[in-house]
């Protein structure tokens, strides 16, 4: 309605000519909770780009602050979009892209600052190696058989966020850690190691702390590769059980 009168009909039909701008489905596409899924997506890539537009260990404190804070809209999404009643189709579709951009482009990210080190590559391998099957039935289902997200499976998401979070700082620790190796003098820093000299620059808070950080990260990340197989192991009974079934094989 405008100015108290209809809209003019389109020509030919019955019913009035609403404006595109204020369409429902227009309407339910820029809601606070897909505002926050889509943010989550941008954040995934620019996680990476911090490491070629910053010196660390300012980047890895950035792509902390980032991840997490991108994390955090993960849960906030959802809930939002459930206590507004504003969940949408493409709300549904945004979420687990942004939650699998983020995990996979940080864990590239963590490999390029931590190394190939069995630690790191195991568990990452595994996760993707899941990721990718998960996936591909999904897709090979298609609207057949829908697979729905298990507590499970959001449970091991937020072991992953946790863990990559976790990396994130361990490398900070250790980049600041080696930052002042680099400028003490060998004998000064191997005196403050062993306490034979005073500590006026916090090495050996460094010192303790890069490698707990590190050691703590690893065993999330291994907590984390356990439930995403789990999961993963889940979803493939399913479908292979359902793909059984209508083979008449069941």
């Amino acid at each position: 309605m405008s100015g108290g009168r209809p809209l003019p009909s389109t020509p030919g039909s019955g019913h009035l000519r609403t404006p595109r701008n204020l369409t429902p489905g227009n309407a339910m596409i820029w809601t606070v909770p897909n505002i926050l899924t889509f943010s989550r997506v941008a954040a995934a890539p620019m996680v990476a780009l911090v490491f070629a537009l910053l010196e660390r260990p300012i980047a890895d404190l950035v792509a902390f602050a980032l991840f997490m804070s991108a994390s955090a809209t993960d849960f906030m999404d959802g809930w939002l979009a459930r206590r507004w009643n504003q969940v949408t189709a493409l709300g549904k579709m945004l979420d687990p892209i942004a939650d699998k951009a983020m995990v996979i482009i940080a864990l590239a990210v963590l490999m390029a600052v931590a190394g190939l080190h069995w630690a790191m590559l195991a568990p990452v391998s595994l996760i993707l190696l899941r990721e990718v099957a998960v996936s591909g039935l999904r897709e090979f289902l298609g609207n057949e058989f829908k697979l729905p997200v298990t507590r499970l499976a959001k449970w091991k998401t937020t072991a992953q966020m946790f863990a990559i979070g976790t990396l994130f700082l361990a490398g900070w620790a250790d980049e600041t850690l080696a930052g002042l190796m680099r400028e003490l003098p060998p004998q000064t820093a191997g005196a403050i190691l062993t306490g034979a000299a005073q500590d006026t620059v916090g090495l050996r808070f460094w010192h303790a702390l890069a490698p707990a950080g590190w050691a703590a990260g690893y065993a999330l990340l291994w907590v984390a590769a356990g439930m995403t197989l789990i999961s993963g192991w889940d979803y493939m009974a399913r479908g292979v059980a359902f793909i059984r079934a209508r083979e008449g094989r069941g």
